[in-house]
């Protein structure tokens, strides 16, 4: 499914020079070799742009594609989708199967693909798109087949798209064939650009001026969407990406083995220890996977036993998840099973379990997060954040042992750090606000409490940051954080350790 959605992706954004096949071709071996192709072969369409020769075609190829893609795509090339818009990408003016009719999600909390010039050929569907923007904001572009200075601002349109992102939806109308909408809106000349906000009428004006569309459509955004409070402070560490928590030490593989008994002859077990034995040695791309489905297979098998010989097979797929193309691998598995069934195997068994496997199963889960599609999935699929979430409650009230406190905050840090990079970038939350209140409550009861691991407050109060840093305004996250006095929890911490003093500072500011 992902590979689909990335291989659709790729034909919306087609571009011979910037994202062409060799651009596909490296991420896919990117994504099952952990290597890529050469880069004298990514390289070489910017190669060839660099010469004298390549500045001089550029215009003119830039000029031949965009009279082949951007023209309007007649009616009868337009499959009717019960009223959802067909969305078109500049690579191909044949039809394509939309998100919307095949199920598979391309963003936006409308259900609408985002970033990309939505087409309306009836008023159904160009209501269902601006009712699509009751909240937020929409530009409907009015042009023609007949209308050449349409044609002059069909790339800037589309630019204007792609950035909008999932912010507003830009429409695209062509009066030759879309007459009752013309007339509706008693639109009298091509180009004419109307603009909406929050469900009502904006703005209209006329002409292909690029600078005008570009300046109109921009306030527009900045009217709907005005720029969160805490982008104006200055925050080091709140303001920039983070990587999340891996745990990559690897121990004796022979001794953990050992520990298994019985259990360690099992070819799985020999193959995984092959294999991360392996990539140890020589490097991703010396190491090819073994079968994971036979693992997954086998530790389900094994959940149900004794914890002691538990623990030493999930620290081994702990080990072998530091390597993506093995996360990748459960990112696809059906129903997510096996992850479920080992982030849930601690809560199950309560107080009786052991230090060993509650510690395992938190770095493993850290591990979880190599892959970037499975770190959307865990926050986003609430079969895999329920567990995720009662493992990291769970094991924060753990008082008897530090490392076990350190490793839920790494978690906790992990699952802020990945919704905290949508925010950076403009994007919807991938983690739900319920969800981010049940994170918040518990960070703060365990920060609250926590006098002894430098390690744990440090995680603790950046997990908290991260959470609360441009979160909406007028959302419940904002109002827990009063109601449980964030603002003096973390203020409570500045003494702590002179190492901490400037995270508190900024933690502070955007919690009050």
């Amino acid at each position: 499914m992902e590979v689909e959605l990335y291989v659709y992706d790729l034909s919306q954004s087609y571009d011979l020079f910037t994202h062409n096949c060799n651009n596909f071709t490296n991420d896919f071996t990117m994504f099952l070799l952990g290597k890529g192709i050469p880069a004298h072969i990514t390289s070489l369409p910017q190669t060839v742009l660099n010469t004298p020769f390549g500045q001089m075609l550029k215009p003119q190829l830039d000029s031949a594609m965009r009279g082949i893609t951007q023209a309007p795509v007649a009616p009868s090339a337009i499959p009717q989708q019960n009223g959802a818009g067909q969305v078109r990408g500049n690579g191909s003016n044949s039809t394509q199967a939309s998100p919307l009719t095949t199920g598979t999600s391309i963003h936006g909390s409308s259900g609408l693909p985002t970033g990309q010039v939505h087409y309306a050929t009836t008023l159904k569907k160009l209501d269902m798109l601006l009712g699509s923007a009751k909240n937020s904001c929409a530009v409907i572009f009015f042009t023609s087949a007949t209308c050449p200075p349409c044609k002059l601002v069909y790339p800037a349109y589309d630019e204007l798209a792609a950035e909008a992102g999932h912010k507003a939806v830009l429409i695209k109308v062509d009066l030759s064939e879309a007459y009752e909408i013309g007339s509706k809106y008693q639109v009298r000349a091509t180009p004419t650009f109307m603009s909406f906000l929050k469900g009502e009428k904006e703005s209209e004006w006329v002409g292909a001026n690029e600078s005008q569309l570009r300046g109109n459509v921009r306030m527009l955004l900045q009217m709907a969407h005005p720029p969160h409070p805490h982008t104006n402070l200055r925050l080091r560490t709140l303001q920039r990406r983070h990587k999340t928590v891996t745990y990559t030490k690897i121990p004796p593989l022979e001794k953990l083995i050992a520990k298994m008994g019985t259990r360690g002859t099992d070819p799985a077990i020999r193959a995984l220890k092959d294999f991360i034995t392996t990539r140890e040695a020589a490097g991703a791309s010396d190491a090819p996977l073994p079968s994971l489905p036979s693992i997954t297979s086998f530790i389900q098998a094994i959940l149900d036993d004794p914890p002691d010989t538990v623990f030493p097979v999930i620290d081994l797929l702990r080990c072998a998840l530091i390597d993506p193309r093995a996360s990748g691998y459960f990112a696809a598995e059906h129903s997510h099973t096996t992850v479920i069934n080992i982030l849930s195997k601690p809560q199950s068994l309560g107080e009786k379990c052991p230090y060993s496997l509650r510690i395992v199963t938190l770095q493993l889960a850290c591990n979880l997060f190599t892959s970037p599609i499975l770190a959307h999935q865990l926050l986003q699929n609430a079969e895999l954040c329920t567990p995720l979430l009662q493992l990291i409650t769970s094991s924060l009230l753990d008082t008897a042992h530090p490392p076990v406190r350190v490793a839920a905050a790494s978690l906790a840090f992990n699952m802020a750090a990945v919704n905290h990079v949508r925010r950076l970038d403009e994007q919807e939350d991938l983690l739900a606000e319920s969800s981010q209140l049940e994170l918040m409550a518990s960070l703060l009861e365990t920060l609250s409490n926590e006098s002894e691991s430098k390690d744990s407050i440090r995680g603790l109060l950046t997990a908290v940051g991260l959470l609360a840093y441009a979160a909406p305004r007028d959302g419940e996250l904002v109002e827990v954080c009063q109601a449980l006095g964030a603002k003096e929890t973390v203020a409570g911490k500045r003494g702590f350790s002179d190492d901490l003093k400037e995270l508190v500072k900024e933690v502070e500011q955007v919690v009050a």
